[in-house]
């Protein structure tokens, strides 16, 4: 039910053996050091928090929301993977519910069997691979709603014009905030009319929101950690964490925010899989104690990684693309060869890059800037010398 995830089984090992790296999307500082070191270099030194504020607290003061709205877990692959389930499950119930009405109520099939229509999830295209393969694993029909380009912006009038074609109960819509791999960034006003229009099929918008912080300036005003967020909107479910924009991945800490009946009932999916572990929360406490300063220093390694792309992309006549702003990746397509191409000439010399086909793009390729500016800006320089030869 859960096959291989190409692009996964593609990077593995990738990031630590490529001299420059435009692959890695998260925000790293600072190389790996000791592997038996516990504490992650941003937070060694930094002392503990104060006060007796739990992390479920802190995530939902971040969201501005009731603590009865979010739910811990080990990362945003597995709140991903608790929101899908969680979605499909309450489709199948929702679906048993319909059928038994409309026949012989002893046909009914109650919640807790594993019976009922099979749930459909409808996924953005193009899109990140583990968010299609995903809620198929759990059993869900899978259909794809463009994201047309050039703009490849999230459009609700083609969620609502998809969904009623599905053949059997919407469970979700899954979109990415910002886009994978294009950077484009989606306003809260548009994430309401998404999960309106979801909403009206039964289903919930799930809405990926790791790299929605990648901003550069402070933020709109009670949004979290400075990005446009759907946390809060009626029938809207967002996933979180720590790694991307705050480039503490070793954590595992994410969450999933969505109405108080969805994250009750995600409590009850979660029994079947393993949660996060007690170290990981105390370390995310710690982050939140310092949490100004440590956002205020994730703010200005995007900004100056987002010039140094938006700087490389106006220097390359050969180069086709959009570097949105406040973004530290983009998708790029080259005048004379595709993604597999450049990938693979990028690789032989060095440069990781990753290729447009693992999100359904065949022309390009994603550059993203996670490492230090000063490695940035020695990896663009490779990536450049590269292109010339080609």
């Amino acid at each position: 039910m859960f096959p291989p995830l190409a692009y996964l089984q593609w990077i593995k090992g990738r990031p630590a053996a490529a001299e420059h790296d435009l692959g890695s999307s998260d925000l790293r500082r600072l190389a790996a050091d000791d592997p038996d070191e516990p504490v992650p270099p941003r937070l060694r030194g930094l002392s503990p928090p104060t006060g007796d504020a739990l992390l479920r607290e802190r995530v939902a003061a971040e969201y501005k929301i009731d603590e009865s709205n979010v739910l811990l877990t080990a990362g945003a692959t597995h709140g991903g993977f608790l929101a899908c389930a969680t979605a499909a499950a309450l489709a199948r119930e929702r679906g048993a519910d319909a059928e038994a009405d409309g026949g012989d109520p002893a046909d009914a099939v109650a919640p807790d069997d594993a019976g009922g229509p099979q749930p459909c999830a409808l996924v953005e295209k193009p899109g990140y691979e583990p968010l299609v393969e995903t809620p198929r694993g759990l059993g869900s029909r899978v259909a794809r709603f463009c994201r047309p380009e050039p703009t490849v912006a999230l459009d609700p009038e083609r969620v609502g014009a998809a969904a009623p074609d599905l053949a059997g109960p919407l469970a979700h819509v899954t979109v990415t905030n910002r886009h994978n791999p294009t950077g484009v960034l989606t306003d809260r006003e548009t994430l309401a009319e998404t999960a309106e229009a979801t909403a009206q099929h039964g289903g919930y918008l799930l809405v990926d929101e790791v790299y929605a912080p990648y901003t550069v300036g402070d933020g709109e005003a009670g949004t979290a950690f400075g990005g446009p967020t759907g946390a809060g909107l009626p029938a809207t479910v967002t996933v979180g964490s720590l790694t991307k924009f705050h480039g503490l991945g070793g954590l595992r800490i994410g969450w999933i925010t969505g109405p108080e009946a969805f994250v009750e009932r995600a409590r009850q999916v979660e029994q079947h899989v393993p949660a996060l572990a007690a170290p990981s929360v105390a370390l995310a406490r710690r982050f939140f104690a310092h949490r100004d300063d440590l956002v205020a220093d994730a703010r200005d390694h995007c900004r100056r990684n987002h010039d140094l792309l938006a700087s490389f992309l106006d220097a390359r006549a050969d180069l086709d693309g959009v570097v949105h702003p406040g973004s530290p990746f983009a998708y790029l397509e080259h005048e004379r060869t595709d993604g597999d191409a450049m990938s693979a000439a990028a690789w032989d010399a060095g440069v990781l890059v990753v290729p447009g086909r693992f999100f359904g793009m065949d022309d390009g390729v994603r550059v993203s800037l996670g490492r230090a500016p000063a490695e940035c800006e020695a990896a663009l320089a490779a990536f450049g010398r590269v292109l010339d030869d080609l």
